[in-house]
Formats: structure tokens, C-alpha cells, sequence
């Protein structure tokens, strides 16, 4: 028998904060057609004709924030979880490191499992929560690729992980040494998706967006939404933290375009609660399992500055999993299933 193959995929990240590299970049996520679910002809001429000549500037200086002596957070961050993942699974298994887009790509990573002669490949798409536009994309990525190899091997996937005890316990722990009672108001902000993509995976038709309410408690109808998801996630840490419903807030952010994306928008949160007084806001990123720009810069910097005009005092972010023992037993815990 051989070994067993293990394939992680994290989103991706631009191979340097140089414009060139992230408009390479953007324009591999963008036009991805689960991201970006229009016509391919009405997505190109938007992707490469307006949001990726004019953005990738913008973007590639808050890159160069978060860029260190390690390279990019997330991609440094992902290869110590690989490292630490191979050695608690040991020499029975070949685990390899993918990113959607960029580098290293998934058609890499699966020809050194191929080539390793692996007799399954189990797939972990680094995102907790369900939805076309990521997990979705990496399954259909993989799919095509092994779909079109003259040996399949056994492949299974982890179809989303929302509620997963440790990595739970692992985001609670990141959070208790900040003193989670000692801040005015809790937010658990989840990066954003279009309406439309949420709709379209109601294949009942019947429930998504109905009710001010839908996302608020996971059922059979909406067990593959992402917003009820994410919502369910925010949940169990509070619970994990004993923090209460009415000290704790859900909210989405990194919006693109104008049309209408899950709600309520994290700016829009802030200004409530700075409204009624709140100084000491401690935040949480749950949609994410490795601290990225989404994190140390929109969160941190953008959000920080934006409380602060508004009145607030302080920012706080709950570190993501990154290297936390738990979280690294969670990993291992949902390959071998």
C-alpha cells in the first residue's frame, strides 16, 4: 500500500508586493468564474478592463504593509501549519501545499502526489465555512485536474469545518489573552460575498434572504450557507468565551462593487456601536485560519482608524490560528477523518 496523500489549500497570495506581481495575482482570482459568477465576457471586460488596472496599485501598498523578512503572513503562515502538520501525521502520509491561486498552484501539488504514487488524496480547503466561491472553487479545480488522469486514486474532501471542536477551542484560547470581559463589544468579522451567491446555493428557492433572520440558527434548509455558517461559528466561540449574545456582534466585510453583499457590513457595525458609546472593541476573523491582509491590515489598520474618527479608542484582533497546537490537531484530526 502506499501513502496516504494529503492536499491543503489556502486561498493565495501575490509571489511579492510588487504591482506586477499582484495584478498577476487579481487577475487569476478574479477571474475565477465562482468568484466572479457573471457571463465570462461581461467578467473579462470588468476583471481586466476596470478592477485590475486600477486596484492592483492600491492593493500592492497595503501589501507592502504586511510584508516582512518571512514574505507574505498567509503563505508563511500556511507552510509552518504544513510543516507541523507532516510531522504529527509521520512518514504514512505525503502532505503538499497549495494555494487556489498563485504559488504554489494546486497542479503542482498534485503531480508531487502523483508522482509519490499515493493510493488516496484527502483535500482540506483552509476555509471554515462553506461557500462557492472557495471551497467550492478548490473541489471543482481539483476535480478537473485528477478528473482528467489515466488512474484516479480515492479523493474525498472536507466540505467546510464551521463547527469543528478545536478550532473552536484553538480561536477561545487566541482570544483569553486579551481578556475578552474587559472589552465594551465582541465582533466576529467574516470576509463578504455577493447576495446573489448566497441565493444561488438556496436550492430550495424558499429560504435564503427571506427573513431578517435566516442565517441566525444553522438547519437542514440552510446547513450549506455560508452567512449561517459563519453565524454558527460566532456562536460557539461566544459560548466557548461565556461572552453573551448582546456583548457580541456578526458582521462581513471586503465589499467589491455595488450591488448587494451579505450584510450587516462590518463599517456599518462600527458606527452603530460607536454611536452608543462602545470604546474597546476586541475582533475576531473566523473565515480565516492564517493571518493575511484581510486581518493585519483592513482589520488592524483600516477598521482601527475607522473607530477611532468615529470616537472609539482601540481595535483589538484575536490573532488567527496560525500555529496554535489545537488548531494543527484539528487539521489532523479532519484528514484522517
Amino acid at each position: 500500500m502506499g501513502k496516504k496523500g494529503v492536499l491543503l489549500v489556502n486561498l493565495g497570495t501575490p509571489d511579492s508586493p510588487e504591482v506586477k506581481d499582484v495584478r498577476k495575482y487579481l487577475d487569476e482570482f478574479l477571474m475565477d468564474e465562482r468568484v466572479i459568477d457573471i457571463p465570462a465576457f461581461n467578467r473579462n471586460l470588468l476583471v481586466r478592463g476596470i478592477i485590475v488596472p486600477f486596484r492592483s496599485p492600491k492593493t500592492a501598498k497595503l501589501y507592502k504593509e504586511i510584508w516582512d523578512e518571512k514574505g507574505s503572513p498567509l503563505l508563511y503562515f500556511s507552510e509552518v501549519q504544513l510543516a507541523l502538520v507532516r510531522e504529527q501525521l509521520g512518514p504514512d502520509y505525503q502532505v503538499e501545499l497549495a494555494m487556489r491561486y498563485q504559488s504554489p498552484s494546486i497542479e503542482t501539488a498534485l503531480s508531487k502526489l502523483r508522482a509519490g504514487q499515493v493510493d488516496s488524496i484527502r483535500v482540506l480547503p483552509l476555509f471554515p465555512q462553506y461557500a462557492s466561491a472557495s471551497t467550492g472553487s478548490v473541489i471543482q479545480k481539483v476535480m478537473g485536474i485528477v478528473g482528467k488522469w489515466p488512474t484516479i486514486p480515492n479523493v474525498s474532501f472536507v466540505n467546510s469545518f464551521h463547527d469543528n471542536e478545536l478550532m473552536i477551542e484553538a480561536f477561545a484560547d487566541n482570544a483569553k489573552k486579551y481578556q475578552p470581559e474587559t472589552y465594551d463589544h465582541v465582533l466576529f468579522s467574516f470576509h463578504g460575498l455577493p447576495e446573489r451567491q448566497l441565493i444561488k446555493c438556496d436550492d430550495s428557492g424558499k429560504h435564503c434572504l427571506k427573513s431578517a433572520d435566516c442565517c441566525s440558527k444553522l438547519t437542514d434548509v440552510n446547513q450549506f450557507c455560508y452567512s449561517a455558517q459563519s453565524h454558527d461559528t460566532a456562536r460557539l466561540i461566544a459560548a466557548e468565551l461565556n461572552i453573551p449574545r448582546e456583548k457580541y456582534s456578526v458582521c462581513f466585510q471586503s465589499r467589491l462593487g455595488k450591488e448587494p453583499w451579505v450584510q450587516p457590513y462590518t463599517s456599518d457595525v462600527l458606527t452603530d456601536l460607536a454611536a452608543k458609546g462602545n470604546k474597546r472593541l476586541l475582533v475576531f476573523c473566523p473565515a480565516f485560519v492564517a493571518d493575511c491582509l484581510e486581518t493585519l491590515y483592513e482589520v488592524t489598520v483600516e477598521y482601527g482608524e475607522e473607530f477611532k474618527k468615529l470616537g472609539g479608542e482601540e481595535v483589538q484582533l484575536v490573532a488567527s490560528l496560525n500555529d496554535n497546537p489545537k488548531w494543527i490537531q484539528a487539521m489532523v484530526q479532519m484528514i484522517k477523518g
